[in-house]
């Protein structure tokens, strides 16, 4: 592409700041993870595999893998492969105050072993080691007993199509707490491999492919219900697969198999207003060469794929647990395509239709500078001296926000500049690491973290940043104020940078051989959305409830990137925009003909909660409406109106929250209420202003992280006055 931009070249490679000290001592040990001494990646999928027990699910989607542990009717110690048909999902109640008595939450039920790879010699001794984390992977690896030479190791990826077990010198047990009915030898699809067909008491038909190193049949033998046996001393791979599309189903799968993916990559540029992104797999087993690797794309990969790709999709598809069907696609290398990024968004308001509005009516800017006086006068220091990064990261963003709209849609820049220069003092206490829980380098996981966990503290303070939850959110707004402070004092960036990249490396790193951090922490290129959760082991996976503050972190490395004239920093934001603008409709924000989540769940408009294992319509902090929608809406910015579609608002405001609507905005009595009328001027600007330059407006209306300044200025540009 001509004028490309790689999107991915690193912000910083640097030392930490100094005013940064080091610690060993996270507390969550860095157990269960072998000879690896990287940056280990938090947020992501597999972190099952070494957190907690060791027993909670990893979901690849459409399959979701557990250690058996001993548990389940095998009583096995291998590793269970899982695949939920809707049929099987647990509903929540229905909501009947929401238009279509939406269920409130679905869920899969965990702990259904259909096909189990374990040997013989797997037993109360056996451990299991997480080798090569990686952004898009991991080796799970089981052994009889610690320092075992003989070994499964399980190439854990993203997507894939086979659950592969790679056996070193054991004796193969094939199990399944499902029960096997029937288990047929099928003929063998390609040299070396042998394939059996097991059918199992619920229905199901599942492929099993057999490639010893010896070339030969193992000619396993049920010898009970739950179990099948190869030979001893066996080395060799055994994949296993479920068939849902019949003869020509079996034809695809023989083809594939052999092949498993090892790990995948990313690369990524922008050309103007387009961005592409490639997924690249890298693959091993049986003429790995010449054989092609089957893997199961989400619904937002295959909406955005060119044609060649596109071309390379098969007929065969499955259920994920909550992200709609996945479809397989053969080759190694995915190539997707993002029209219409957001490159002409700055810090003014913003919408599709008009682009980036610079300047206000006269009467707006009149009333904006009778208000504005009021919100200056509030306290930058007092706000943002917190035992919270998050809460003070809101306060410093407001304040940023509040100056900017006066300066530079106020025309009012005298005004502004007493407020720019406390909001510099108090940002100075960050910089310097003086704020009342310093960050900490953590040197276990490799990160930069919250002391208010460390020695005995509670391991929820400030919503688990010391347990790598929430960083984007958290550090996301401190990345915005100082884009806006360097915007407008372009002096100010020079001595503040260094500390400013470091959050940017601690939660979306563009380098992935970075010896301080990991490579993206918390936005998924195979999701195209980010995880919230750190380090808590959890039944149902790693989960979001704002997608909002998502996008705002997105926004914030365009800003920052563009402030700094880093250009692929900028360019990364503007593509991970456009890939959430696009996943967060298929997932997140639903418009009435939403296909990826049951019927029965549409109408609630959003998930609330999304985890890889379950969709609950809450939020972590109570179950208001204005709550679950509300924080899928804050902080409002230019880019809402980019991933926030005009017929899923204007759909989430008739259902929820208009007049006579089940929880109409105008009985809220919080600062909810401001941020749900904020939300109103991306679709009814007249509406929201009026609402805002009431002449009997309560303060009260307006959370923490806004200002009414800022609301008014965007419901003005927006056409609102």
């Amino acid at each position: 592409m001509a004028n490309s931009q790689d999107v991915f070249l690193p912000v910083a490679t640097g030392p930490i700041p100094p005013a940064i000290t080091s610690r060993n001592d996270h507390p969550v040990p860095r157990t269960f993870i072998a000879n690896y001494t990287g940056p280990i990646e938090t947020n992501k999928f597999y972190a099952g595999l070494f957190l907690g027990n060791q027993d909670n699910a990893t979901f690849t989607h459409p399959y979701s893998i557990a250690w058996a542990k001993g548990n389940g009717n095998a009583r096995s110690w291998g590793m269970a492969v899982s695949h939920i048909e809707s049929d099987k999902l647990a509903l929540g109640p229905q909501n009947n105050k929401i238009p279509g008595q939406p269920i409130s939450y679905y869920v899969n039920p965990i702990g259904i072993q259909s096909i189990i790879l374990s040997a013989a010699e797997l037993k109360g001794s056996t451990v299991l080691r997480t080798e090569n984390p990686l952004p898009f992977s991991a080796n799970a690896v089981l052994q009889p007993e610690n320092g075992s030479s003989s070994r499964i190791t399980f190439p854990v990826v993203q997507g894939m199509a086979f659950v592969t077990g790679v056996y070193s010198s054991l004796q193969p047990l094939i199990q399944t707490s499902v029960f096997f009915t029937e288990v047929a030898a099928a003929g063998s699809p390609g040299p070396g491999i042998f394939k059996y067909v097991a059918k199992l008491a619920d229905g199901s038909t599942w492929l099993l492919y057999l490639a010893p190193d010896d070339k030969k049949d193992p000619k396993p033998k049920l010898v009970s219900s739950t179990d099948l046996l190869g030979p001893p001393g066996w080395s060799g791979t055994i994949q296993v697969t479920k068939n849902p599309a019949g003869v020509s189903g079996h034809k695809l799968f023989d083809n594939a198999s052999g092949v498993y993916a090892v790990q995948g990559s990313v690369k990524g540029v922008v050309s103007e207003r387009t961005g592409i992104y490639q997924l690249e797999w890298a693959k091993a087993g049986v003429e790995a060469s010449s054989r092609p690797l089957m893997m199961y794309a989400l619904p937002h990969h295959a909406e955005s794929f060119d044609d060649e790709t596109k071309g390379r999709m098969v007929n065969i598809s499955l259920r994920t647990t909550t992200k709609g069907n996945a479809t397989a696609v053969v080759g190694e290398t995915w190539k997707m395509v993002e029209p219409d990024l957001p490159t002409d968004m700055g810090f003014n308001p913003w919408s599709v239709t008009a682009g980036s509005v610079n300047k206000l009516s006269q009467s707006a800017q009149e009333v904006i500078n009778k208000v504005a006086p009021v919100e200056l006068k509030g306290s930058v220091n007092n706000e943002s001296d917190l035992n919270s990064m998050y809460f003070s990261g809101k306060a410093l963003s407001k304040f940023a926000t509040l100056v900017y709209t006066v300066d530079k849609l106020g025309g009012n820049p005298d005004l502004a500049a007493p407020t720019l220069k406390d909001l510099k003092a108090a940002f100075a206490r960050f910089i310097e690491n003086r704020q009342q829980f310093p960050l900490v380098y953590d040197n276990v996981w490799k990160g930069v973290v919250s002391s208010a966990s460390y020695n005995g503290g509670d391991s929820g303070a400030d919503f688990g940043n010391t347990y790598y939850n929430d960083h984007h959110f958290h550090y996301g707004y401190f990345i915005h104020a100082a884009a806006i402070i360097g915007s407008l004092d372009p002096s100010w960036i020079q001595g503040n940078k260094d500390y400013i990249n470091m959050l940017v490396r601690d939660a979306g790193n563009a380098a992935s051989n970075d010896p301080l951090f990991p490579f993206s922490r918390g936005f998924d290129w195979y999701h195209g959305h980010s995880w919230a959760k750190g380090l808590f082991a959890s039944f149902d996976g790693k989960d979001e409830e704002s997608t909002s503050e998502d996008a705002m972190f997105a926004y914030s490395l365009k800003m920052w990137g563009k402030v700094i004239g880093d250009a692929s920093m900028e360019a990364r934001g503007n593509l991970m925009l456009g890939i959430l603008r696009r996943s967060l409709r298929n997932y997140f924000l639903l418009e009435s003909n939403n296909k990826n989540h049951p019927p029965t769940f549409v109408p609630n408009k959003v998930t609330g909660i999304l985890f890889e294992n379950k969709v609950d319509h809450t939020t972590y902090f109570g179950p208001n409406l204005e709550f679950i929608h509300g924080i899928h809406m804050l902080p409002l910015l230019p880019a809402s109106s980019y991933v926030r579609s005009q017929k899923f608002m204007k759909e989430e405001w008739e259902a929820l929250f208009a007049p006579n609507a089940a929880a109409p905005a105008q009985n809220v009595q919080s600062g909810w209420k401001g941020v749900l009328y904020a939300n109103l001027a991306l679709i009814d600007p007249v509406a929201a202003w009026e609402f805002f330059s009431q002449p009997n407006f309560s303060s009260s209306w307006i959370d923490g992280g806004a200002s009414r300044t800022w609301y008014l200025a965007l419901a003005a540009g927006l056409g609102g006055a």
